[in-house]
């Protein structure tokens, strides 16, 4: 590749780089998304935050006002993607090129914006792992920009599981200066501190939080959300015959249903199977949710097979029942809730019949306690600035960086940060 391109323009002020897998859109992965951006307005109200994920049109819709300075970018996912059917060493050879060599009209202008971050940031969720392989070179690519600006690198409340390489995966997080997940199969195969779901940090938006109700008493109310991404083979068949199993039980016949949507489409699949039970009506799409709110309360029975859905309804106070979809991917997601103690039954992989749905009625109180542990984390990565700091010094003008560790730039970063348990 030529060497042509000039450097990159050192910012005046702070520039955050996150990358996550927003806009598709999957309710999980934006309210994540969500939940840092707020954050970030509150203490770093003047930084630029770009956001680096696979569909950055539609999240500057879904994001639109969550940050004064924010803007969307795709550079590092299309990057990854590209290298979808390589094989591993390829790939890597792909991403050190292109990332460090430059030379590229497609990436360059991205890359020299990445350059200027002080951080680069992974956000959570459960994008990395053997499902998505080619997700790692999300790892390599933030590597690469930290070894050649000096940025900060963190990622927090990942998922790891399942895991094809542990071996690699180890070696690309143990460059990050800050690693965190969210479960225990993923500590162990990532080698990192354990840390509540990063949508723990957003519990204070969702109007049902901290489980007291704040409008019309919800007593009575059912909540349904089935997956089709992500499912075995026929296992929606069965997590559709325990829903209906369960609707037309004498627990919760003659209640109020409605039917929440997670992602677009894909969720859309199971209502029509249960439309004869659900009216029209009582269908809340994606879109709706998005603008008006999760709408989880006290006195509510979810049957849902999101994870997310199961985090934050639990969080609020209702009941319910998680529906396994996989064996693998999503049953290490649940089980981490029911760790943590949401208390709700599950319904496993195969079963016709839902379990009935339960709860712990102490679970707003520690959903709060965990909210109260994934905000230190945030606060640790990003304290709040009083004042912009000068930016590491652009080794590709030519020069070192300009502390002699390579990080803890006074105001920016803190140091080696410790990895949180």
């Amino acid at each position: 590749m030529h060497d042509s391109v000039p450097a990159a323009r050192l910012p005046a002020a702070d520039v955050l780089y996150l990358v996550g897998t927003s806009g598709h859109p999957n309710f999980g992965d934006e309210f994540i998304a969500a939940s840092w951006l707020r954050f970030l307005a509150r203490v770093r109200p003047d930084a630029e935050v770009w956001l680096d994920c696979p569909h950055p049109g539609l999240a500057s819709h879904l994001f639109d006002g969550l940050h004064p300075r924010l803007r969307t970018t795709d550079t590092l996912w299309r990057l990854a993607l590209e290298t979808t059917q390589m094989d591993p060493a390829a790939a890597d050879a792909h991403v050190d090129r292109v990332v460090t060599s430059l030379g590229s009209p497609r990436y360059d202008l991205g890359l020299l914006g990445a350059r200027r971050a002080s951080s680069v940031h992974l956000v959570g969720g459960g994008y990395l792992n053997s499902i998505w392989p080619h997700h790692a070179r999300l790892l390599r690519a933030a590597r690469r920009l930290g070894e050649l600006s000096g940025a900060r690198l963190a990622a927090t409340g990942l998922g790891l599981a399942p895991a094809a390489d542990t071996g690699a995966l180890r070696e690309e997080l143990a460059a990050f200066d800050h690693v965190t997940v969210r479960d225990a199969p993923s500590a162990q195969l990532g080698r990192a501190g354990r840390a509540p779901d990063d949508a723990f940090l957003g519990l204070p938006a969702v109007a049902g939080f901290p489980g007291e109700a704040s409008g019309p008493a919800a007593d009575g109310e059912v909540w349904v959300c089935l997956q089709s991404d992500m499912a075995e083979p026929g296992v929606l068949d069965d997590a559709v015959a325990a829903v209906r199993s369960a609707l037309t039980g004498p627990a919760l016949t003659g209640r109020a249903v409605h039917y929440l949507e997670a992602i677009p489409g894909a969720d859309r699949a199971a209502y029509e199977r249960l439309a004869d039970l659900i009216p029209e009506q009582n269908f809340v799409p994606f879109t709706r949710v998005w603008q008006e709110g999760f709408p989880a309360r006290p006195g509510q029975t979810w049957l849902t097979s999101r994870f997310h859905f199961h985090l934050l309804a639990a969080a609020c106070g209702a009941e319910g029942t998680a529906l396994e979809v996989s064996t693998d991917y999503y049953r290490v997601k649940h089980q981490s809730l029911l760790d943590a103690g949401t208390g709700w039954s599950v319904t496993p992989t195969g079963s016709r019949t839902a379990q009935a749905p339960a709860r712990s009625s102490s679970f707003s109180d520690t959903a709060a306690r965990l909210h109260r542990t994934k905000l230190r984390e945030a606060q640790e990565l990003y304290p709040v600035a009083d004042a912009p700091s000068p930016a590491p010094t652009n080794r590709l003008a030519g020069h070192e960086r300009s502390s002699p560790t390579g990080r803890g730039l006074p105001g920016r970063t803190i140091g080696r940060l410790r990895k949180l348990r």
